[in-house]
C-alpha cells in the first residue's frame, strides 16, 4: 500500500497533519463507514455518499444495479473516496483561529465489480457483523434475486492519505490576554441504545456494544 507517497496522496496544506499509518487509515474508515465517492461523468464533477466497509486492504460499496454511478465505477472510472470524523470544535480567542479536530482519510482508485453471489453475500455478512455482532446468524440471508439485484463493487486500498487535525487552539500572541474562553468543544458520535419496531416479537435484546468501543450508550 502507498500511503501518502504519491502526487495525490501527498499532503501539502497544514502537511504537520499527515500520518502515514496504515493502521490510522483503518480505523478511520472502520469507525465511520459513510464515504464521499467522487468522480467525473457526463454529468460533470459529482460527489456521493456511500455506506462503505473495509475488508483487510479493500473497500465494498453497494447499490441497486440501476444506479447510475454504479454503473459508471465498474466501467473502470477514476475516483476518490473520503471518510471524514468530525472530532470537536476548537474554539479560540479570535474568530479568524476557531477550527476543528478531525479524522480525513481519502483512497484513490477504481472499483472493480464482484459478480459471483456467494462472494457477495460472504461480503455483505462481513458488514453485517461489523455494525452488529452476530446478525448474520441472525437474520434472514439474502437469497438469489436480492444478490443478483445488488451490485457489489471493491476498491483496494492501494493508493490513500490520511490526515488527522487534533493540534488544539493556536491563537496569536497578541489575543492571548483577551477575555474570551478558549478551548476545545469534543464531538462525539455514539451508538445505542436499540429502539425496537412497535412490532417486535423477539423479547430478548441483543448485544451490540463490541462494535462500538466507548462509544455504546446505554
Amino acid at each position: 500500500m502507498t500511503l501518502g507517497n504519491t502526487q495525490r496522496t501527498t499532503v501539502k496544506k497544514a502537511a504537520h497533519k499527515a500520518v502515514k499509518d496504515k493502521e490510522a487509515l483503518y480505523s478511520i474508515i472502520d469507525e465511520s463507514k459513510l464515504a464521499h465517492v467522487a468522480f467525473s461523468d457526463e454529468r460533470g464533477p459529482t460527489v456521493i455518499p456511500m455506506l462503505a466497509w473495509r475488508e483487510g486492504d479493500n473497500i465494498y460499496i453497494h447499490g441497486a444495479r440501476n444506479s447510475k454511478m454504479l454503473k459508471h465505477l465498474k466501467n473502470g472510472a477514476d475516483c476518490c473516496v473520503t471518510f471524514t470524523i468530525l472530532d470537536a470544535w476548537v474554539l479560540a480567542r479570535s474568530a479568524f483561529h476557531h477550527s476543528a479536530h478531525y479524522r480525513c482519510a481519502m483512497a484513490f482508485g477504481r472499483f472493480e465489480v464482484v459478480e459471483d453471489n456467494a462472494k457477495k453475500a460472504a461480503a455483505f455478512d462481513e458488514f453485517l457483523e461489523q455494525i452488529a455482532p452476530g446478525r448474520s446468524k441472525e437474520a434472514r440471508p439474502g437469497n438469489e434475486k436480492e444478490l443478483t439485484a445488488t451490485e457489489l463493487l471493491v476498491m483496494p486500498l492501494a493508493e490513500a492519505s490520511v490526515k488527522i487535525g487534533r493540534h488544539g487552539v493556536n491563537d496569536d500572541l497578541a489575543d492571548m490576554n483577551l477575555p474570551v474562553w478558549a478551548g476545545i468543544l469534543p464531538f462525539r458520535t455514539v451508538a445505542g441504545p436499540l429502539e425496537p419496531t412497535a412490532d417486535n416479537g423477539v423479547n430478548k435484546t441483543p448485544d451490540y456494544s463490541s462494535a462500538y468501543p466507548g462509544r455504546w450508550c446505554e
